[in-house]
C-alpha cells in the first residue's frame, strides 16, 4: 500500500491541463486551459472537482487519476500546501462505496510516502488516513500501535493538540473493533494533558474510563487513576466506578450498581453481565494474591455463582493467564501457582523487593557453594598429584 508516486513524462503544466480535460469530459466545471496563475492554483481547481471521478468510474482508472494529482502535489514546492494537501484529502474521504475507499486509501499512502518526513503535511494526510481506512476497513494497514505511530512523526512531531486530535478519531475508528488497542489510545490521548489543562479533559478522561471498563482484555486498572484527567473526576460517579474495578471485590460493585442502574446502563452505556463477568475475575485474582489454596464453597460465595458454574469458570480464568492454578476437582479445591496483581503499589513494590533479595540471597549461596567446590577439587588434584 506504501508505492511511490508515478512521474509522467510532461511538464507539470502539461500534466495539469490532461487531468483538466479529463475532468471536462466527465462533465466537471473546469476548464480545458491552464491557470495563468501557476500550477497551484491549476491543482486547486483540479482537486475542487476530483470527486466527479467516483461517479460510476473503474477503480483502476480512478487509481491511475489520482495518483497523477499525487505526482504534481508533490513535485511542486509547497510551502504553502497546506489547502491543497487538506483539499485533497477531504474529497479523498468522500468515497461513496469500499471499493473506491480502498482506491482513496492508497492514494493517501502514495501521498504521506512521498512527502519529506519532516514535513508537517504529514500529519494532515495521516488524520485523513485513519478515516479513509475506517472506511474501507483497513485500519490494521494504517495503525498498529501508539509506538509505530509515533515512529511516523519522529523527524517532525505534530503539536500536543493535534496528537489529541488524532487520538480521538483513533479511538473513534478502534472502539468496535479493538477496544484493546482503542483503550490505549484513550490512556496515550490523556498522558498528553498537563497540570494547566487537565480539568478541560473530562470527557476524554470519561471516554477513557469507559473504554478500560468495557475492554474484555484489560484488567490492570489501577495506572488510569493517577493520570491528571481522571484525577479531576474525583467525587464523580464514574470516579467511583473505576475505583471500585481497581481495587474492591464483587459485592461492591453489586451495591454500587444497584443504587446506579440508569447510570451504569444508560449514562455510561456499560453492560451489567459483562461488568459482572469482569468483576469476578478481578475478585478471584485478589482471592488468589493471599489465598493458595481455595475451595469450591469458598469461590461460590464470594463470586456468586452456583455449584455448577465453579469449574466452567476457573477454566475461563486459566484461559486469560493472569492466573496460574490447578483443579482439583476430588477435593473440591483450586491450588493456586501464581496470579498478577490487580494493583501494583507500595505493598507490591516491598513484595517485589523481598523476593530480588531472597534472589540474591539464593545466588550468593550457589555463588558460595561452587567455590568451595572448586577448591576441594584444587586440593583433590594436588594431593593426587603428590602422591605419584
Amino acid at each position: 500500500m506504501q508505492g511511490p508516486a508515478v512521474f509522467i513524462d510532461l511538464t507539470l503544466e502539461d500534466q495539469a491541463q490532461e487531468l483538466r480535460k479529463y475532468f471536462k469530459s466527465l462533465g466537471a466545471e473546469i476548464s480545458q486551459e491552464k491557470s495563468t496563475k501557476g500550477i497551484e492554483d491549476d491543482l486547486h481547481k483540479i482537486i475542487g472537482v476530483c470527486d466527479v471521478c467516483f461517479k460510476d468510474g473503474d477503480p483502476n482508472e480512478i487509481d491511475a487519476i489520482l495518483n497523477s494529482i499525487v505526482s504534481i502535489m508533490v513535485s511542486i514546492p509547497l510551502d504553502r500546501g497546506e489547502n491543497i494537501i487538506l483539499a485533497f484529502c477531504e474529497k479523498l474521504t468522500k468515497a461513496p462505496d469500499i471499493p473506491l475507499a480502498r482506491v482513496c486509501l492508497q492514494s493517501l499512502w502514495r501521498l504521506f510516502n512521498n512527502l519529506e518526513p519532516s514535513s508537517p503535511l504529514r500529519y494532515h494526510v495521516y488524520y485523513h488516513l485513519v478515516q479513509v481506512a475506517k472506511q474501507s476497513g483497513q485500519v490494521g494497514d494504517v495503525f498498529y500501535g501508539v509506538d509505530q505511530l509515533k515512529s511516523q512523526f519522529a523527524q517532525c512531531p505534530p503539536s500536543s493538540e493535534q496528537m489529541q486530535k488524532l487520538y480521538r478519531v483513533l479511538h473513534d475508528v478502534l472502539k468496535d473493533t479493538n477496544s484493546e488497542l482503542s483503550s490505549k489510545v484513550m490512556i496515550e490521548l490523556l498522558g498528553t494533558y498537563t497540570d494547566a489543562n487537565a480539568s478541560v479533559a473530562r470527557e476524554d478522561a470519561m471516554k477513557c474510563i469507559v473504554t478500560a471498563l468495557a475492554d474484555p482484555n484489560t484488567f490492570l486498572l489501577d495506572p488510569l487513576l493517577s493520570l491528571k484527567p481522571v484525577r479531576f473526576l474525583e467525587g464523580e460517579l464514574i470516579h467511583d466506578l473505576l475505583s471500585v474495578f481497581v481495587s474492591e471485590k464483587l459485592p461492591a460493585y453489586m451495591k454500587f450498581y444497584k443504587e446506579h442502574k440508569e447510570f451504569v446502563n444508560s449514562q455510561i452505556g456499560l453492560n451489567h453481565e459483562q461488568n459482572m463477568k469482569k468483576m469476578r475475575l478481578l475478585t478471584f485474582m485478589q482471592l488468589a494474591e493471599s489465598n493458595p489454596e481455595m475451595t469450591f464453597e469458598q469461590l461460590q460465595a464470594e463470586l456468586q455463582i452456583s455449584e455448577n458454574e465453579v469449574e466452567p469458570f476457573i477454566i475461563e480464568v486459566l484461559k486469560t493467564k493472569l492466573v496460574r492454578a490447578r483443579l482439583d476437582q476430588a477435593n473440591r479445591k483450586v491450588h493456586i501457582s501464581s496470579t498478577m496483581h490487580r494493583t501494583f503499589g507500595i505493598p507490591q513494590w516491598q513484595q517485589l523487593r523481598d523476593l530480588l533479595g531472597e534472589w540474591k540471597t539464593n545466588l550468593n549461596t550457589v555463588q558460595d557453594g561452587m567455590v568451595k567446590v572448586a577448591q576441594a577439587q584444587v586440593e583433590l588434584t594436588r594431593k593426587q598429584k603428590a602422591a605419584y
